[in-house]
């Protein structure tokens, strides 16, 4: 879809679809993107962001998905389903309201009222539950609230698929899926996984690498044909839902931006079936920073560009014309993927030994050219560990422990004092493998006491720390590229100073080789995929950003991410903020995203108060300031920001909520979506405080929203 308010100064808020607190549905659902679309222009915005709305099963985070096009069953909102909402003399598939004439109610279609009468009230009990679970867990009761879900589908699909409409919906559900490339292979996965109990697919007893034939022959398998026509029916409704709320909401002038994750899950309908698009030796991360000394580990495979290439792209332009029947603008998650990626050998638990792909490398003989023979690369090149280090690491653990330990994982150097990891030891995953494998031979009684785990768990931290302290990491025979700490390391440390500014040079080299490298794959790319569709890309541009990305997008009218509180003058002591009216037209602004802090934490556990009131709150309010965010602190907040130079201004919605006492949360760490590198506990589960109906109903607040959105012009 093409963006209605094009050129135009834009804001809006942005939510998880799963936050919104509604009376109709057990969490949000595709339904309510009419209301939000509603409340946003009662507001004076005009746009909505909604974050990914992929299937991911039971995980609750949006961004590790099971299929690149399956939207999540949660969102389906079952009362607004075809199958219940027509009477069953009326054709399902017309959707012809018109009774025939001196029609008589016969036993089989007595019983189909029965079963939408049955269906409608499990729903209506599930939104009941559903709140009841909500206020005791403190949060969204995502595998509670789909769990259900999928059973009340389930019962509906077995009661429709023997009733006298079965053939009409299952037609209907065949000429869906012949249109859709995806939904075949997704509807197999799916099932596969389920008759396997959950596991990945690589641990399947069977259908672990299956080709189009395979899938084909699945599909019209018999024994299969129910089960997985209903995977496709709920995603044939799914769209259908979906596609109907976001044309409403573009129908009020209110522009709908999808987020489009650029990775997957590695147990993932794709990577099953297509698995020669995706590189499965190494996996997505971050390089270590300010929150992550270790770096991070995402898990996601990578992709193989160059056999993407040859396809002409083919599966990221049918992701993006999928996504084009809801959206007038999507944003790219981690837009820097497609420009290089921060690659973690699939051996690594964290990020930290992790290198860009692609990245030209240091070749052997340059480095010998140098002066860096074969020993002192395999200085540089693998960790050399002194037998002291040794006897510190597996102090405390008892002797035959001990050495069967440093049995498996080092090898000594010749009859020297040091030692190098086995040949088998690959990665970090390795090493607490081995010591974890030791200690289970062990005495049960004696290895679960709290001196032995202690023990244990030191001497594997100290061995992984020695296998991190490396200069060079070797991809390949001859063919190095720098550890990202390397200047730390041991190695380096022991080099004289003629030495380190001979291998900086080259290293210096390489990386600007590089640059231009990554340029040119993130012009082409980029420029391949938003040529393929109507809508206006925006770009996630987050991280240790190389110079090339923002002048790309610039050159390709992508709207960058500007986040007010990492938006600074880094290189200037004390990093002042970039003042609004210098933040690029072309660009998206907000305070907070859905992986940091929002407004009120921010100020009250990290901000440089007076400096953020300075910027923001000093030329319209006289209020001294204030140690604790009220709600008329964080309105003048709101309004100060709206000044800002970017075209577009997207609040999390929790953010534009801290403008009211009754609206927020009391304690504000409650209205944080997610904390990057841990998983469970409150991630991806929180739930807005007021109902969309109240917020709705709120004529005072939106009177005060309207004033923020007014500000904007």
């Amino acid at each position: 879809m093409k963006q209605i308010n094009a050129g135009n100064r834009s804001i809006g808020f942005a939510l998880p679809l799963l936050s919104l607190n509604t009376s109709e549905g057990a969490c949000g659902e595709f339904s309510d993107i009419e209301r939000m679309a509603a409340l946003a222009k009662s507001w004076g915005m005009n746009l909505l962001q909604i974050l990914p709305v992929n299937d991911t099963g039971f995980e609750t985070s949006p961004y590790s998905a099971l299929s690149a096009f399956a939207l999540n069953p949660i969102y389906l909102r079952i009362t607004e389903l075809p199958e219940l909402s027509l009477s069953p003399l009326q054709d399902w598939q017309s959707g012809n309201k018109t009774l025939q004439p001196n029609a008589t109610i016969t036993k089989g279609e007595a019983a189909l009222r029965d079963i939408i009468k049955q269906t409608k009230d499990k729903a209506a009990a599930l939104v009941i539950n559903a709140r009841r679970w909500a206020e005791q867990q403190g949060g969204v009761p995502y595998e509670h609230i789909l769990g259900e879900k999928i059973s009340i589908l389930e019962s509906l699909w077995n009661l429709l698929s023997d009733s006298s409409r079965a053939q009409v919906l299952f037609d209907q559900i065949e000429r869906w899926a012949e249109s859709r490339n995806w939904v075949k292979a997704y509807a197999c996965f799916v099932e596969l996984k389920r008759r396997n109990a959950g596991k990945p697919w690589w641990e399947w007893k069977d259908h672990r690498n299956p080709d189009e034939a395979a899938i084909q022959k699945l599909w019209n398998d018999p024994e299969l044909a129910r089960p997985l026509r209903f995977h496709a029916w709920i995603q044939m409704r799914a769209e259908g839902q979906y596609s109907k709320a976001c044309r409403y909401a573009l129908g009020l002038g209110v522009d709908v931006m999808g987020d489009i994750p650029i990775l997957l899950n590695m147990d993932s309908a794709e990577v099953w079936q297509r698995r020669q698009l995706f590189d499965l030796d190494y996996t997505a991360g971050a390089p270590p920073d300010m929150y992550s000394h270790l770096g991070q580990n995402w898990g996601f495979p990578l992709y193989r560009w160059d056999l993407l290439e040859k396809e002409d792209y083919s599966f990221w332009k049918e992701r993006l014309r999928s996504a084009d029947q809801f959206y007038s603008l999507f944003r790219i998650d981690h837009v820097l993927g497609f420009f290089r990626i921060w690659a973690v050998d699939i051996h690594e638990a964290d990020g930290i030994l992790g290198h860009f792909k692609p990245e030209y490398p240091l070749l052997y003989h340059e480095l010998d050219a140098l002066g860096f023979d074969a020993g002192r690369i395999r200085w540089l090149s693998k960790p050399h560990v002194p037998e002291s280090f040794l006897g510190d690491a597996l102090a405390g653990l008892p002797v035959e422990i001990a050495r069967r330990i440093q049995e498996i994982l080092f090898q000594r150097i010749d009859n020297e004092p040091l030692f190098l990891f086995s040949p088998q030891v690959k990665g970090g995953k390795d090493i607490t493998f081995a010591v974890q494998a030791v200690m289970q031979g062990y005495n049960a009684e004696t290895a679960s006491s709290a001196a032995f785990q202690k023990a244990a768990d030191r001497c594997k931290e100290q061995f992984l720390v020695a296998w991190r302290d490396k200069s060079l990491q070797e991809l390949s025979s001859g063919q190095f590229v720098p550890a990202w700490e390397y200047r730390d390391t041991k190695a380096w440390k022991s080099l004289g100073e003629d030495e380190r500014q001979r291998l900086e040079g080259l290293i210096l080299l390489r990386r600007s080789e590089s640059m231009a490298l990554w340029e040119r794959n993130g012009e082409k790319i980029l420029k391949t995929l938003i040529d393929s569709v109507s809508m206006q890309a925006c770009a996630e541009d987050l991280g240790a950003v190389p110079p090339c990305v923002p002048a790309v997008l610039s050159n390709l009218g992508i709207p960058g991410l500007r986040v007010l509180r990492w938006h600074r003058a880094w290189d200037i002591e004390g990093a002042p903020y970039i003042p609004l009216d210098e933040y690029p037209e072309d660009s998206v602004a907000c305070m907070s995203v859905h992986d940091s802090s929002n407004l009120r934490q921010w100020w009250e556990e990290e901000v440089d108060r007076q400096a953020l009131w300075d910027m923001l709150g000093a030329k319209t309010d006289a209020m001294s300031v204030p140690p604790s965010l009220t709600a008329e602190a964080a309105y003048t907040l709101l309004l100060g920001f709206a000044s800002v130079n970017s075209r577009i201004l997207v609040h999390p919605l929790q953010d534009l909520l801290a403008a009211s006492e009754d609206y927020r949360e009391a304690d504000p760490a409650k209205e944080r979506i997610n904390v990057p590198g841990t998983t469970g506990g409150s991630n991806w589960r929180y739930r807005l405080k007021p109902t969309i109906e109240a917020l709705l109903k709120d004529s005072e607040f939106a009177g005060s929203m309207r004033a923020l959105s007014a500000a904007r012009r």
